[in-house]
């Protein structure tokens, strides 16, 4: 007998490294979804984008939220999760303008709803929140870490 290689071992060396790799690529895929997710925990697509702050003695959070009134948004902490939401609809005043009907409509109305995870605790009575020329900016003080030592008793 020859020791000759088969004609289909270059193939089968072919599809082990291609199996590698595609293991690889989806390990390197899902650790970027979990880690992104630690922080984000909105469903869906992502259309309204937001910025977290560390400044130090607070969290700053700024939201993109153009056409929106004070009225249309909401803001809930819930422990370490932050929630902001907007909502507008679509009335049939919104069908037509002073001149007439609408020939082409491309800004949509529609809802948003964030959620963001904080990396520390916040002081959830010190929370503000205000809007200014369509950016929303949520202020989240930290807590003050407690100085007073306290014994705890061993059992």
């Amino acid at each position: 007998m020859t020791d000759r290689r088969g004609t289909l071992d270059g193939l089968e060396e072919l599809f082990e490294r291609l199996n590698r790799q595609l293991e690889t690529a989806a390990r390197t895929w899902e650790s970027e979804l979990e880690r992104r997710s630690q922080l984000d925990l909105s469903m869906g697509g992502v259309a309204t984008r937001l910025d977290l702050a560390d400044h130090g003695d607070a969290f700053v959070v700024t939201v993109d939220v153009p056409g929106y009134e004070t009225d249309d948004l909401a803001c809930r902490l819930r422990g370490q999760t932050l929630q902001i939401s907007g909502e507008r609809e679509r009335t049939l005043e919104d069908e037509t303008t002073e001149d007439g009907t609408y020939l082409r409509r491309e800004r949509e109305t529609r809802s948003f709803t964030r959620e963001i995870d904080l990396p520390e605790p916040v002081d959830a009575d010190d929370v503000t929140a205000s809007v200014t020329n369509g950016i929303l900016t949520v202020r989240l003080p930290k807590l003050e870490p407690t100085e007073s030592a306290r014994t705890i008793d061993i059992e």
